[in-house]
């Protein structure tokens, strides 16, 4: 199971890179045009997944600063967002290296941000929904580059697992 979520870790660095890079041209405007998105921007997308990855790892750890809206926006600069993603990707991957079997296969307690509930549940369950959280809202910036009239950027796993960084989980 470990080595499940190593991948998906590694996975997440991997195609939040190629977002960032698909996206480091764009103008101010371009990155903060509401295209109908959920979040309506890119700048509001990137920033909502920093935002939960936050939440998360504050959940999981007790560590780090916890954003207390999904929609807060933490950076308006991409160059400081994109600063502050690799950042966190990183703190997820060596979490995720320090954790054993007991660990993945325990419970955890926390709070929930949207209607201040306390939740108990396994880990293992909880990693997957943020990986697949951070999936989902990488295909909504995926479209928002596709309408701001960048190249499509392919992001599959299966892409994934043939370069460089993924062949160790292939």
């Amino acid at each position: 199971m470990k080595q499940h979520f190593m991948m998906f870790a590694a996975y997440n660095q991997w195609a939040n890179g190629r977002i960032y890079d698909a996206a480091d041209d764009l103008n101010d405007e371009e990155f903060n045009r509401d295209v109908g998105a959920f979040f309506g921007s890119l700048m509001a997308t990137l920033n909502h997944l920093l935002v939960a990855d936050r939440i998360w790892m504050k959940r999981f750890t007790g560590e780090g600063a916890a954003p207390t809206t999904l929609d807060a926006i933490l950076y308006r600069a991409l160059p400081v967002l994109r600063t502050a993603r690799e950042a966190e990707d990183r703190r997820i991957i060596d979490w995720i290296g320090g954790l054993n079997d007991k660990a993945l296969s325990g419970r955890f307690t926390y709070m929930t941000v949207s209607d201040m509930r306390t939740v108990s549940q396994r880990l293992a369950p909880a990693l997957a929904h943020v990986f697949n959280h951070q999936t989902h809202h990488r295909g909504q910036a995926h479209m928002i580059l596709t309408v701001l009239g960048r190249p499509s950027v392919p992001l599959d796993l299966a892409h994934f697992l043939r370069t460089e960084e993924g062949r160790a989980f292939a």
